[in-house]
């Protein structure tokens, strides 16, 4: 069977200019982007979680409820929609939430010399409240206290204490002149996880490791499962788009598709109608 092309190359462009500006934080063009997707794909479940998502970061909760909801209308068992609810659920409106340009880790800081990074867990972490208003890939900043390393948002509000196996050895190297930049990786009920990197050294620490070796060897698959990804609701989107292989059927279908008569293709397989088959962060 043959079906016209027009509309499927269309959805596809507008989801990656949508998840694009997305990842670059521009959050008002990325709520007019996924709205425009709605309008010619008003079933489209990654499009509405994506707004809610885009509208979640400018603080327009109420406004981000409704298009959570519209996904699960959609597709009742949508999970990243109904977390999502669930976080919006502990919030206020207010007008921006987070500034409307939230302070993003750059993931490169990570990726460079990842023997100098470690993941850590938060011990007694901020209120529900507090923590709703993260999101992975957000900086964080490092405060010693005593033998314990505070982590504290950008505005200097307390976030947790980094676990003693780590903030104890944390505590003397930046008090000896070390220092660090951090960022939240992970965020799920009430645990949170954040992403260390050592960027300078004293020379006073030369030859003493930051991280313990079981730190070190943890590192790698938070690495590529969720830092990395704009926002760990997300990472189902950005693993399919980073599918090679689906790249690579596109392209031959494209291909066969220049082979047959104008404005005809050959019909999808099912279950293959869209590249984004998850939405855009949590």
């Amino acid at each position: 069977m043959y079906h016209q092309t027009g509309e499927a190359r269309l959805r596809r462009q507008q989801t990656k200019e949508a998840i694009a500006l997305a990842m670059q934080g521009r959050w008002q063009e990325a709520v007019a982007a996924n709205k425009a997707i709605i309008n010619v794909f008003p079933k489209d479940v990654n499009a509405y979680n994506r707004l809610g998502k885009a509208l979640t970061e400018l603080g327009q909760y109420e406004e981000a409820k409704i298009a959570y909801s519209k996904a699960l209308e959609i597709s009742p068992k949508n999970s990243i929609a109904r977390k999502n609810l669930r976080r919006l659920s502990l919030l206020k409106e207010v007008q921006p939430a987070r500034g409307g340009d939230p302070h993003k880790a750059a993931p490169h800081l990570f990726i460079e010399e990842m023997g100098k990074a470690g993941i850590a867990s938060l011990n007694q972490p901020a209120s529900k409240e507090a923590l709703a208003k993260l999101a992975a890939g957000d900086s964080v900043h490092l405060r010693v206290s005593g033998q314990s390393v505070i982590v504290e948002n950008d505005h200097g509000d307390y976030l947790g204490e980094v676990e003693p196996r780590i903030g104890m050895r944390l505590a003397k190297l930046i008090t000896g002149g070390n220092r660090y930049t951090a960022a939240i990786t992970s965020l799920a009920d009430h645990e949170v996880k954040i992403i260390i990197k050592e960027i300078f050294q004293h020379p006073g620490q030369a030859g003493r490791p930051s991280f313990p070796a079981k730190v070190l060897e943890d590192f790698r698959p938070y690495v590529r499962d969720s830092i990395l990804k704009y926002d760990l609701e997300d990472e189902e989107a950005f693993e399919e788009m980073d599918d090679a292989s689906e790249w690579e059927e596109e392209a031959e279908e494209e291909a066969e598709a220049e082979r047959l008569p104008e404005g005809i293709s050959l019909l999808p397989e099912d279950g293959d109608e869209d590249i984004d088959t998850a939405n855009i962060l949590e």
